[in-house]
This record gives structure tokens, sequence and C-alpha cells, in this order.
């Protein structure tokens, strides 16, 4: 299947969903004309260029939305600054720019190529913390306690810039002893010891939440692989200690984000995962492993069990995350209230993230291509600038449906994109049988995934009895990359 073909799939895929996959000219018109405009700069900006500010990020990332340093303290304690990139100093509210990202909510990774949520002149280019580059952000500057706690925090804007643009698998490479450190290493005086006290400070934030009961799951995605412009192959894009480090620092940034607005008696949009409603079915899944889970939800003992699986079977272990993700269920948008006693009642009641074991959590980190954080750092740059807030109580309720809504039909393109990839993949392999993991149960029907390629699909034959985190022999029978489908029978 040649990229252009995929490529149609993959619009007709994101129209069908209500997404939009093209910027209308007047976006695209306003979107270079901050070009020539430039950021505004008034108010309080601090200039920290000086500071060794670095990224890491996947070695194709062009939109890159943070950046970090650290510095050690006394007794064991650092001090963490994330900078995240100034998006609404080039978005204006309620232009055409900002219309077209309020109606996505989602930049869209399909295996056709990204859709983004801003034009390309802005988050590849202008509202991105490029390597060799000044540019404006908002700043997370944090106090870490020896224990991994987030002892405090203070939010300021201020002109940054990036020494050096570093690599997931790169840095993963090096700090796991398996390669020599990244170029840059040696140009950047200072650059080793930080990223070191990186992969420190991410282990302590890690433990911290641990401790709490956050969960320890190693996913998989797929990643396609083109080769002369067709597409060979679908592959397993998997985490290693470089993502985890930077996903350990956005959680924190993101903590320390939510608490900073509630301080301030602002509104927020909170990022909300609820105690998993198939608790028993995980229950059922441990108790196959020959351990013991209490009836009700319980996230240190789940992380207990995952913890003893990963050690007792890592290869199986992705396997066994896949199958505990898709029962926690999926996270979603919801508005917190001004009041910071009304916010504090909110949390209290169910309003964090099960996941993370975190009751103050809003995305802030990553407004190139989420909406939720480009409304999230108007909000903060209003409180900064001692203005009322942007955005109604009744407005980010709206804003928050639209983002959940519009980030399941995104996920749902993704994922019809990459059967439509993997259905012409699988075009010549009738008949053969695969093992398959179980990913889904319900009325709509039962889905399984295979490894290789990394792919799922529906099994219409056979499927009585079958449950998430069951695995199964599958037998192909059909598929269709236009309709991207795939079917497979219990073999």
């Amino acid at each position: 299947m040649d990229p252009t073909h995929l490529h149609q799939i993959a619009v007709e895929a994101m129209r069908s969903r209500g997404l939009l996959p093209v910027f209308s000219p007047q976006a695209l018109q306003e979107a270079e004309a901050a070009r020539h405009a430039g950021p505004e700069r008034h108010g309080d900006i601090r200039d920290l260029r000086h500071l060794t500010w670095f990224s890491i990020d996947n070695n194709d990332t062009r939109d890159l939305d943070q950046l970090s340093v650290a510095e050690p303290l006394a007794n064991g304690a650092a001090r963490l600054l994330v900078a995240v990139a100034d998006v609404d100093c080039l978005v204006r509210p309620g232009g055409a720019v900002d219309g077209h990202a309020g109606a996505n909510t989602t930049s869209v990774y399909t295996a056709a190529g990204i859709f983004p949520m801003l034009p390309e002149v802005l988050s590849t280019d202008l509202t991105s913390l490029h390597e060799s580059q000044e540019r404006l952000a908002v700043v997370v500057d944090m106090q870490l306690a020896a224990d991994g706690t987030v002892s405090g925090s203070d939010i300021y804007r201020a002109l940054v810039f990036n020494h050096a643009k570093l690599t997931y698998d790169a840095v993963s490479a090096w700090l796991d002893g398996a390669a020599s450190p990244p170029a840059q290493m040696a140009s950047v005086p200072g650059l080793e010891e930080q990223v070191r006290l990186h992969d420190v400070l991410a282990g302590k934030l890690r433990q911290w939440r641990q401790s709490r009961g956050a969960l320890n799951v190693n996913t998989i995605s797929a990643r396609p692989v083109f080769k002369d412009g067709q597409l060979v192959d679908l592959q397993p894009d998997e985490k290693n200690r470089a993502k985890d480090l930077i996903a350990d620092l956005m959680i924190a940034t993101n903590g320390a984000t939510a608490r900073f607005l509630v301080d301030q008696g602002f509104p927020s949009i909170r990022r909300f995962l609820q105690a998993p409603r198939r608790w028993d079915r995980i229950v059922v899944l441990a108790a196959s492993h020959g351990v013991a889970l209490p009836a009700m939800p319980d996230a240190l003992a789940l992380d207990r069990f995952l913890s003893a699986r990963r050690a007792a079977d890592p290869g199986g272990f992705a396997d066994l995350s896949l199958a505990v993700v898709k029962m926690l269920g999926s996270g979603e948008y919801v508005a917190a209230p001004a009041v910071a006693g009304d916010a504090a009642s909110a949390e209290g009641n169910g309003q964090g993230h099960f996941g993370l074991a975190i009751n103050d959590y809003a995305h802030s980190t990553a407004p190139n291509r989420r909406f939720p954080d480009l409304v999230t750092q108007r909000l903060l740059k209003a409180a900064l600038a001692g203005e009322p807030p942007p955005y109604s109580a009744g407005q980010l309720t709206e804003i928050a449906n639209h983002c959940t809504l519009q980030e399941d039909n995104a996920s749902k393109v993704e994922r019809q994109v990459l059967k439509a990839a993997g259905a012409w993949l699988l075009h010549g392999r009738i008949g053969d049988v695969f093992d398959a993991l179980v990913t889904g149960a319900a009325a709509k029907g039962t889905f399984v995934r295979i490894s290789s390629p990394l792919l799922e699909g529906r099994v219409v034959r056979g499927f009585e009895g079958l449950d998430v985190g069951d695995t199964a022999r599958v037998r192909l029978v059909a598929v269709d990359a236009e309709k991207s489908f795939i079917d497979f029978e219990r073999a």
C-alpha cells in the first residue's frame, strides 16, 4: 500500500468522525502572519537562557513542547524546572487557528502521517522549543524533597534556550550502559550531569507515586515501517528508560500546575480516571496467576501484583499490562470549580486519576498538540497577570466534554487507519494461525491483538466465553483494507 492511498483512508476516517483533516485558508494565513508579528513579550518575563535547558523526545519529533533543567540541593533535595512552550502567545483566542484547535482538540497520529492540531508553521517551528533557538515559555519551578515529594512550586513566564535536543533511544541506551553518550554530551558543558540528575529525580518521583498506588504498567503501540515509500511492517514502539524519565517529570509538572490554579482560586480542566468498573475481571486475571486481590478497587494491591509479574515474566508483561489497561478504561477531562474548597471537596469525592494515584492533575505540558493544555496555559497566564479567568465554569465544562469526545474520535481514527495498514499487510496470509490476546469483549464484538504484525482484529466465530486478558489461538479469515477490518475465528 502506498502512503498516498493510506493517507486518503485517514482523511475520510477523520471526516466521518467529525475531525477536520485540513486547515482552512484563514487558519493557514493567520498562522503565517504570526511569523512576521512575533510573540507578545509584555509582563514579567525572566531571562533564563543561560540555564542548561535540554529536551528528550522521539528521533523525528519536530513539535517540542517542553525543556527541563535541574539543580541538586542539600540533603538529597533538588530543584526541577520544566519549561512549556508558550503557544498562547501566537494562537489568538477566538481566531481561525484557535477554532481549528478547539474543534479537533488534539493532533491525530495515524499510520498515514500526523494531522497536527496547529498549522506546522507554528507547532513545528514558531512555537516549538527547537535546539539552538530562544523561545518564550511558561516555567513550572518545583522543589523536590529527598523522598520524591514535590514540597513546593512556583510558576512564571521566561525566555529559554534549548541547548540540546536528545532522543529517547540514544539517552536510554546510554543510561543503560549499552551505548556511548549522545554527541551533545561533549559539546554542551554540564549536560551529562543534567541527564544523570534527571534520571535520579525521575526515579524518586516514580517511587513516591508507586508508594501511593500508581500503576507501573508497560504497554506497547504499533509503529508503521516504510521502505522505499511502501508500508512493509507494523513494529512495536516500546517504552524505555528515557521515556519513563520524561513521563515522570511531566506528571509532577501537571500536578504542580493543577495545585497552582487551585491556590489562585481559578477553575481548571482536570484529567480524570475513575476506579475501574471491571475490577471484578482484574481480580479474576490476578487469580489466574495465583494472586488474590481485594474485592474492591485497591491501587496499591494491583501495583504489587503488577510488579511481581514484571519480575516473574518480563517477556509477557506487556500483554498483561495491555489487559489491565483495557480493564481500567479510558480517562476523561472534567472541569474543576474555581473555589479551592470546592475543588478539594470534588477531588475527595473521586475526581482524581486512579492509574497515577494523583488527585491534582491537569494536562499542561503539550500545548502544541492538546487543546486542554492550551486552555490550561491561558488560565495560568491570566492568573500570573492578575487578570480574571479567560473561561467561565460553563465554558470549561463544555470544553472538557468536547475534548473527551474528540480524543475518543481521534483514537478511533488512529485504530481504523492502523487496521487498514494491517489489513493490507495481511492480505496474503488468509488461513494463517496466530497467538492472540483478547483486548475487548462487549456487545459490539470481541477483539484480539496479534504480535506480528502488531495489530488488532475482530473474532467473528468462536468468541463465546472469551474475555479481556484471555489468550487464544486465532485463524485469519478475511481482511479489507478499504473498510479497515481484520477478521479472525478461534482456531
